[in-house]
């Protein structure tokens, strides 16, 4: 037994992190001589709706499905979708039910995440934006919400392990913990100790906020590095706060009056999209923590809307296998397969596996411009 509560990935490979009542399912059909050819979607609503999510989570989808004898298509990962399917699978049922679980997973999260980091790019689109979340969640997924972040639109990631999941370096440089190790009055010494600890490419942010008045405390960080000061970060604690924009306008204010205009100001600590849309006229860039990772998943289900190529679907769902469309003005639109869609509209669905083969390469850059380019067309977030 692992000394952790983690299901490992061989159980997610082999179908076991599943529901209990799809192995009832699958010995009930075996028992029963049945396993029909279905045709299954995952959706959140059934008709767009105007609220827009973003897609993720679809490399894991399609590697957990790979090797079985199915078809799949999915939009592409970075993908704003309203409404409608997601992702569609074609089949024997019995050779994908007990999947169900950890595909609905996988697309749940990850697509909440990458939402919820879209909502904060957008918020400051010329600011830097860091990904801080990861410290609230399970460290298993770690790498789900650095992934889902920086599809998101994110700058950048914290966390080490997920970095090298992702093939990304991650960032950072002190917590107030490095700052008290060195006692009340001897900020300096910390980060003059910093400055000679870290390798050359990492960046100079000094934390400035932790005894005392933050103009203080960075006009001191300003003295004890000169020049080699790229930045500093301002986590305030909610309760000090206070008028955090006129804070940061003073410090913006006291840096350029002693010639250190080009020290970035960087804030932490509490922020969404509300508070980014407030400070990003003062504020040079953003960590994101818990409004990225914390985000609730998105309520996909996966519903069989065809048994042997007739319709079929539970009460409230729509039957019959669909067509997904984006229209030039941003629309979303659902329709049947092989009927026509709207005048000048992209069909969104694209292969994502053939008789259980992955047809389609991942790639999270691509998918982040995909994600921009759909923010645009749509003009999401519809609050602002």
């Amino acid at each position: 037994m692992s000394e952790f509560d983690i299901i490992p990935p061989e159980a997610i490979e082999s179908g076991d992190a599943t529901d209990a009542y799809f192995d009832r399912t699958a010995e009930t059909l075996q028992h029963a001589g049945r396993n029909p050819h279905v045709v299954a979607e995952v959706t959140a609503d059934q008709f767009p709706t105007g609220e827009f999510e973003l897609l993720a989570g679809v490399r894991d989808a399609g590697h957990l499905l790979e090797g079985l004898p199915i078809d799949a298509d999915a939009l592409p990962e970075g993908t704003l979708f309203d409404g409608g399917p997601v992702l569609r699978i074609e089949g024997s049922y019995l050779d994908f039910a007990r999947y169900e679980t950890a595909l609905l997973g996988f697309l749940s999260h990850a697509s909440a995440v990458a939402t919820h980091a879209l909502r904060t790019r957008r918020a400051a689109p010329d600011s830097t934006v860091l990904s801080f979340g990861t410290r609230h969640v399970h460290p298993s997924i770690g790498a789900m919400v650095e992934r889902s972040a920086l599809v998101g639109g994110l700058d950048g990631i914290s966390n080490v392990a997920a970095g090298e999941v992702l093939d990304r370096e991650a960032g950072g440089t002190m917590p107030h913990a490095l700052l008290i190790c060195f006692g009340r009055g001897n900020q300096a010494d910390a980060w003059r100790a910093f400055d000679a600890a870290a390798a050359p490419d990492v960046p100079r942010v000094a934390l400035c906020d932790t005894y005392s008045d933050e103009v203080d405390e960075v006009l001191r960080a300003v003295e004890a590095l000169g020049d080699d000061l790229d930045s500093v970060r301002l986590d305030t604690t909610g309760s000090r706060r206070g008028d955090f924009r006129h804070i940061v306008r003073e410090v913006q204010w006291e840096l350029d009056a002693r010639g250190h205009a080009d020290v970035d100001v960087f804030v932490s600590g509490g922020i969404d999209p509300a508070s980014m849309r407030e400070l990003r006229d003062v504020a040079d860039g953003f960590g994101v923590g818990g409004y990225v990772s914390n985000a609730d998943p998105v309520d996909f289900a996966l519903d069989i809307v065809e048994v042997d190529g007739e319709p079929a679907a539970k009460r409230g769902k729509l039957s019959g296998a669909k067509a997904v469309y984006r229209t030039p003005d941003g629309g979303h639109h659902i329709g049947l397969r092989g009927r026509k869609g709207p005048d000048d509209a992209e069909s969104l669905m694209e292969p994502l596996l053939r008789d259980g083969e992955l047809v389609r390469e991942f790639d999270i850059d691509a998918a982040a411009e995909q994600a921009q380019a759909d923010a645009e067309q749509a003009s999401f977030p519809r609050e602002d």
